[in-house]
C-alpha cells in the first residue's frame, strides 16, 4: 500500500481527509502532520509528526523516514486570514508547494495533491457558470497565491513530469470542524448559531451567491482525483469543482424548514468585498468528463445532515 503524508492535517479539510484515507488504506499507512499538535484525540488516532511546511529539510526527512509515496499538501492561510498577514500568507502558500514539488522532481515521491480554490478568479471573471478556462485576475492574497500555485503545478508537470493533481474548491461546509478563516465560513457558522442561539448575524449580504460544497463531497473528490489513472487527469493546473450555489437568505430558508423560529440579519464586513470578486456558480464539466466527478449533496440534503450531526454532537 502507498504510504501517504498529509501536511496541514489539523486544518478544516485535513482532519476529515486523514480519517477518510485511513479508512481506505489503513491507519498506519497515512501519516498526519502539522506545524503543531491539534486535538489530542486526533493526534493519538494514528501516526502523527510535527512538521513545519516551510522547512524543506524537515519535510524531506519525514518523507524519507516513512517511505512516503503520496503527499497531500493541505497547509495554507485562507482568504480572510491571509488579508491580515499578506507576507506570511504568500510565504506559506507558495514555499510549502515549492518544497513538495522539488522533492517530487527528484523522484522521491510519486504523487502530489495540492488544493486550489475559486479564489483564483477575480472581479473580471464571468460570474455565472464560470468556465474552466477564463479570465483570472484574483484580487486577494490567497487568490494570487493559488493562481500562482496552479501555474507552477502545471509547469512542474510539463517540464519535469511531476504527477501533481489539484481541484478548485468552492466554499466548504462541515459539521466536524470549526471555520478556518475563509470568506465562505458563514455557511458553517450559521448552522452552529441556528442550534445554539436561534439567530445569526451574517457578515455577507443576503443576496451574495457563492459556489458551495458539503465536506463529504469535497473529501470524496479529493480521494477520487488521486485514485484516477494519470492519463485521465488532463488538466494539471486545477479542475473546477462544483456541487451547489446559494445565498445567505436561501441557506436561512433551508434551516427554517427544521427550525421555524430561526432568524437572520446582515452586517457585511471586509469579507463582502472578497465574496463580490468571486464566481456565483461554476462549470465543472471537465472534472465530470475526465475523472467521473459527481456530487451527492444539495442544499436541503446538506442542511438536514448538518443539523442532525451538530445536534448529536452537542448532546
Amino acid at each position: 500500500m502507498a504510504k501517504i503524508l498529509i501536511i496541514g492535517a489539523c486544518g478544516q479539510i485535513g482532519t476529515e481527509l486523514t480519517a477518510k484515507l485511513r479508512s481506505i488504506y489503513g491507519t498506519d499507512e497515512v501519516v498526519a502532520s502539522d506545524v503543531r499538535k491539534g486535538d489530542p484525540a486526533f493526534v493519538a488516532s494514528g501516526p502523527f509528526e510535527v512538521v513545519n511546511a516551510l522547512d524543506f529539510n524537515q519535510v524531506q526527512s519525514i518523507i524519507e523516514k516513512h517511505k512516503v509515496e503520496d503527499v497531500y499538501l493541505m497547509a495554507a492561510l485562507l482568504s480572510a486570514t491571509a488579508e491580515k498577514n499578506p507576507a506570511f500568507a504568500w510565504d506559506l502558500n507558495m514555499n510549502s508547494l515549492f518544497h513538495v514539488l522539488n522533492i517530487a522532481k527528484e523522484g522521491k515521491i510519486k504523487k502530489i495533491f495540492w488544493p486550489s480554490s475559486i479564489a483564483v478568479f477575480g472581479p473580471t471573471t464571468p460570474k455565472q457558470n464560470t468556465p474552466q478556462y477564463t479570465v483570472m485576475e484574483p484580487s486577494t492574497v490567497y487568490g494570487i497565491s493559488k493562481q500562482s500555485g496552479e501555474r507552477w503545478c502545471e509547469y512542474y508537470h510539463n517540464i519535469y513530469g511531476v504527477d501533481v493533481r489539484s481541484i478548485r474548491y468552492p466554499g466548504l461546509i462541515s459539521w466536524s470542524t470549526l471555520p478556518g478563516g475563509g470568506t465562505t465560513d458563514y455557511a458553517v457558522d450559521i448552522y452552529h448559531k441556528a442550534l445554539s442561539d436561534g439567530k445569526y448575524t451574517c457578515f455577507l449580504s443576503e443576496e451574495t451567491r457563492l459556489p458551495m460544497m458539503y465536506m463529504d463531497d469535497a473529501i470524496r473528490a479529493t480521494v477520487e482525483i488521486m485514485q484516477a489513472p494519470a492519463e485521465n487527469i488532463k488538466i494539471r493546473s486545477a479542475y473546477n469543482l462544483s456541487a451547489m450555489d446559494f445565498t445567505p437568505e436561501e441557506i436561512a430558508n433551508a434551516i427554517k424548514k427544521h427550525i421555524p423560529d430561526f432568524t437572520i440579519d446582515y452586517a457585511p464586513d471586509f469579507r463582502q468585498k472578497i465574496a463580490d470578486s468571486w464566481p456565483q456558480s461554476i462549470d465543472d464539466s471537465s472534472a465530470r468528463q475526465d475523472w467521473g466527478w459527481k456530487h451527492n449533496f444539495d442544499l436541503d440534503a446538506m442542511t438536514a445532515d448538518m443539523l442532525e450531526h451538530l445536534a448529536a454532537k452537542a448532546e
